[in-house]
């Protein structure tokens, strides 16, 4: 039975988990990611450690066209998962940053999962069935100053996830969001994070990996891999007015000292 898995954002992080996890299942696993050689060295560790079959797809997911090359390339082989795992923040007061950034952002985080679920989402229901796992954040839940862009984009995952769900059910296709807290990946470094309150304590890619492949395993439909996180945003946070809220984010990403 085809069990093939396609994990975008795959070379390092939730996505490299992702991976490994699926592969420790025995199911084949097509990851991309824009940096060939780690593609290529996490494609030799998982053949020689699992057996199963590996795709690398290098490319730049962001690009215009990136979604329809990654989809172009996988045809041919059926897709029974998607992860869309890749994605980018940025840190700073919005008119302050490049605005090409902050577009950029919402090209990978945004654009390019829209289009690629499009696609294969079509085919799954072709083919019968599938899961679809769309990896979003605890920022889904409020605004954020000092990151503006990056939790609105993760905003629109979620809602889009929890939609798409809904509509697809029926069809033999789950949508679930994952919305993990801080983990420790290279996200902090190049969102300019390290040295805020954010990122004092975070997750590990693998846990995080393991709860969200669980959790679309199971059909749910949204999840925090942390309780304490899970309790605060669910039943403490809707009741506090919001530029309470919006105070209490941004100081959580201000520079320390």
């Amino acid at each position: 039975m085809p069990n093939t898995a396609l994990i975008t954002g795959a070379s390092a992080g939730i996505g490299r988990a992702f991976a490994e996890l699926h592969a420790s299942k025995g199911g084949d696993v097509i990851i991309t990611a824009r940096r060939a050689e780690a593609l290529d060295a996490l494609k030799s560790e998982i053949e020689a450690t699992h057996g199963v079959s590996v795709t690398t797809i290098p490319l730049d997911l962001g690009a215009a066209d990136g979604a329809q090359k990654l989809y172009d390339a996988t045809k041919g082989q059926q897709i029974d998962i998607l992860i869309n795992n890749a994605g980018f923040g940025g840190h700073g007061n919005f008119i302050d940053r490049d605005l090409n950034a902050d577009l950029a952002m919402i090209d990978l985080n945004v654009k390019s999962l829209v289009s690629l679920t499009h696609m294969v989402a079509r085919d799954m229901v072709a083919n019968g069935g599938g899961k679809i796992l769309n990896v979003s954040s605890t920022a889904s839940y409020m605004p954020g100053p000092l990151q503006a862009t990056y939790f609105a984009t993760k905003a629109y995952v979620s809602s889009f996830s929890q939609a798409l769900n809904e509509e697809l059910k029926d069809k033999g296709i789950t949508v679930t969001a994952l919305e993990p807290g801080y983990v420790e990946t290279e996200f902090a470094a190049r969102a300019d994070l390290e040295g805020t309150n954010l990122t004092k304590s975070g997750a590990t890619p693998a846990s995080v990996a393991k709860f969200g492949y669980d959790a679309m395993n199971a059909g749910k439909l949204r999840v925090i891999n942390d309780g304490k996180i899970r309790f605060a945003l669910n039943w403490l946070v809707p009741l506090l007015p919001r530029q309470t809220v919006l105070k209490m984010v941004r100081k959580m990403q201000e520079k320390n000292g």
